[in-house]
């Protein structure tokens, strides 16, 4: 099989598992967009994804990403960086990608906003929840975002669209979901402040290996990379 047909055939399947996880739980499948995680595969592997129908492309490196971008600028497609994103490297992904997921701080916030400005945009952007509290993972704790949501809606040129989670590693997908049900009612808790500047539509949760539990708690976005592209380079 080329890579080309077996990217297709892949793709297909994981729609349709979005589709029967989304129609489990009596939701729409268009409420959910998958983001397809290219980092380490090529420009000629990511451009045959394009070709195979992926729309969203979520990329963990900036240096690896502006080649990817700008090989792939004739494509209609939509870029979500989902990799911790240091301060010092913010203005380097202002404007280059059209959804930053991992908003983790207030420092972080005011340097994306004052890079957005200086380049005349508004940056759509997630806040990034540490929700198991690991030591090893970027993220805000979850008694804390309520209070980072309120200092990013005073940035002019920062929209907040929503949140954005990794859970912790587990045995079997569904131990993930009462993680990914505390995003959810985190957010819906975010939502009825009805904070000026505020958009909480978006719940960026769940990846190749629980992305159907996700969609049960209301994901609105799923990353899935290995099931889409193969193994990681």
């Amino acid at each position: 099989m080329s890579e080309d047909n077996s990217i297709r055939e892949k793709l297909s399947l994981i729609r349709k598992r979005i589709r029967a996880a989304a129609v489990d739980c009596g939701r729409s499948p268009e409420e959910i967009r998958l983001v397809a995680v290219s980092k380490t595969k090529s420009v000629e592997t990511v451009a045959r994804g394009i070709a195979a129908g992926i729309t969203d492309l979520g990329e963990n490196y900036i240096q690896e990403a502006r080649e990817k971008i700008a090989a792939l600028s004739s494509h209609d497609v939509t870029w979500h960086f989902i990799g911790h994103l240091q301060s010092n490297k913010a203005r380097y992904a202002v404007g280059l990608f059209d959804l930053i997921h991992t908003i983790d701080s207030v420092k972080l916030a005011h340097e994306v906003n004052r890079q957005a400005l200086r380049q005349g945009i508004v940056q759509k952007v997630l806040i990034q929840v540490n929700i198991g509290q690991e030591a090893t993972k970027s993220g805000v704790l979850a008694e804390e975002t309520t209070a980072l949501a309120l200092a990013v809606s005073s940035l002019d040129n920062l929209s907040l669209e929503g949140l954005m989670t990794l859970p912790p590693m587990f045995n079997a997908p569904e131990q993930a979901r009462p993680c990914f049900a505390a995003v959810r009612k985190l957010a819906e808790k975010i939502a009825a402040e009805q904070i000026p500047n505020i958009r909480m539509a978006e719940l960026s949760m769940g990846m190749t290996g629980d992305f159907e539990a996700a969609i049960a708690e209301g994901a609105t976005i799923v990353r899935v990379g290995t099931a889409i592209f193969g193994e990681r380079q």
